[in-house]
């Protein structure tokens, strides 16, 4: 059972990696860039002081955290697990569509790239939902795209970015809960309310 999934997961990637085209290496580069999500991160924090005033610095402390958390949670399943990216994967190296010479760190399971985008789109739209209910469904797509970005560079099996996605689905959700028992009662009660 488990040479079959690791041989759907190989088969996986290979097709999605190896449908490219130059248009698309850019793309998916500049979409797996953090940089270029800068952006929508400061949107991100305005929505969040629209709805929290200076009570954001709770919300802003437990986005610290669940970085910190689906990061370095990441990096210590890989260092556990061991298991080579498909660009180090002597198996299949050769097959593998590489942009720019990019092959990533030795270890992918599991992404950070998924782990933490999928945690804040989860923390942040499930705190945002009460105003901004098309928010949450748009930040999981964005999470999406940035995930599926890794599987086209070739950094990363479908597998590493599905485990990615819950790791960071469950932090993002277990925060979002402390953060509405952490809020103040008149903070509570004047969401409750609107």
């Amino acid at each position: 059972m488990v040479n079959w999934l690791l041989h759907a997961d190989t088969w996986l990637l290979l097709a999605i990696n190896g449908f490219h085209a130059p248009w698309a290496d850019v793309l998916m580069w500049w979409l797996s860039s953090k940089l270029i999500w800068i952006p929508l991160y400061l949107f991100l924090m305005v929505l969040l002081w629209n709805e929290f005033g200076h009570q954001i610095w709770r919300s802003l402390l437990l986005v610290l955290i669940l970085v910190v958390l689906t990061d370095q949670g990441s990096v210590l399943i890989k260092n556990g697990v061991q298991r080579p990216r498909p660009t180090h994967n002597t198996e299949i190296e050769n097959e593998v569509h590489v942009v720019k010479d990019y092959r990533g760190g030795t270890y992918g399971f599991i992404s950070s790239h998924a782990a933490n985008t999928t945690g804040i789109a989860l923390f942040v739209g499930l705190l945002l939902r009460r105003r901004n209910k098309s928010l949450l469904p748009a930040l999981i797509v964005w999470a999406l795209v940035v995930s599926y970005s890794r599987i086209y560079l070739g950094v990363h099996y479908p597998g590493d970015v599905l485990a990615g996605a819950l790791l960071g689905a469950l932090c993002g959700w277990a925060l979002a809960k402390l953060h509405a028992h952490w809020l103040p009662r008149d903070v509570r009660f004047r969401l409750r309310r609107t």
